[in-house]
């Protein structure tokens, strides 16, 4: 690889995030949060690359009068100094992120992993009304597990994430959350019981109605609490614009 393919690489790269970040391709890799970061990063190497090729441009080429015929010992230097061929590994990430736009993680981690549910810090206050509450699966499953659904007893409540089955079929609604990056998905879980469909699809974006109930389950990975929902009415949804929750941990 010279230092032509090594600037074009560079820009290539950069061009790639600036992409990602002005679309919603970024929210495959890190929180929306984070798009800023992703739009800079692809800045600056689209800058670092053009001022390579500036400073490559500018720089003498070529010997003097004397030089004409490189000598034995200049070959061999400039073959020391060969860039080893595996760098055009380098490419591979490139054309991953141009051609390859990944899903986002789904039931397959989600039956894999523990519930990730910690308690928060505290409960805001939830709007008054006779409408359906809307609430994220974290959320709910906070208020359930930490609060014993004291300020979700006698409302209907309304919550959306995709379908997973554990083992036994046991129907969870989740929604995987975000600390930074894809890496590092983790799910809340909220098992699902009274009017449920009579057939569940793993991956399913369900957009389902209910009230609070005091059952509780373990998670069958690593034995976290999972609290339940009374379902009155579920309807398949679209996948969000933001398939993660990143408020998940809150």
């Amino acid at each position: 690889m010279n230092r032509l393919a090594q600037t074009a690489l560079l820009f290539l790269l950069g061009a790639t995030l600036l992409h990602a970040g002005t679309t919603d391709l970024y929210l495959r890799y890190v929180k929306e949060g984070l798009r800023p970061l992703v739009i800079l990063a692809g800045v600056v190497l689209i800058v670092t690359a053009a001022a390579a090729l500036w400073y490559d441009r500018r720089a003498p080429h070529g010997h003097g009068p004397d030089d004409e015929s490189p000598t034995p010992a200049r070959e061999h230097d400039h073959d020391h100094h060969r860039e080893p061929r595996v760098s055009w590994l380098l490419t591979l990430p490139v054309l991953a992120l141009i051609l390859v736009a990944p899903p986002a993680l789904g039931s397959y981690s989600a039956a894999h992993t523990g519930t990730a549910l910690t308690k928060p810090f505290g409960f805001p206050a939830l709007p008054a009304g006779d409408t359906p509450l809307r609430l994220a699966v974290a959320d709910y499953a906070g208020r359930a597990v930490y609060d014993d659904g004291r300020a979700l007893g006698g409302r209907e409540l309304r919550i959306t994430g995709f379908v997973t089955l554990d083992r036994d079929g046991t129907p969870y609604l989740v929604r995987m959350g975000l600390n930074c990056c894809a890496a590092d998905a983790q799910p809340v879980k909220i098992a699902l019981s009274g009017d449920i469909p009579p057939v569940l699809r793993p991956d399913t974006w369900l957009e389902v109605t209910g009230t609070y109930t005091p059952r509780r389950t373990e998670d069958p990975v690593n034995n976290g609490p999972i609290p339940y929902l009374d379902v009155t009415a579920a309807k398949p949804v679209p996948t969000p614009h933001d398939p993660y929750d990143e408020t998940w941990n809150t």
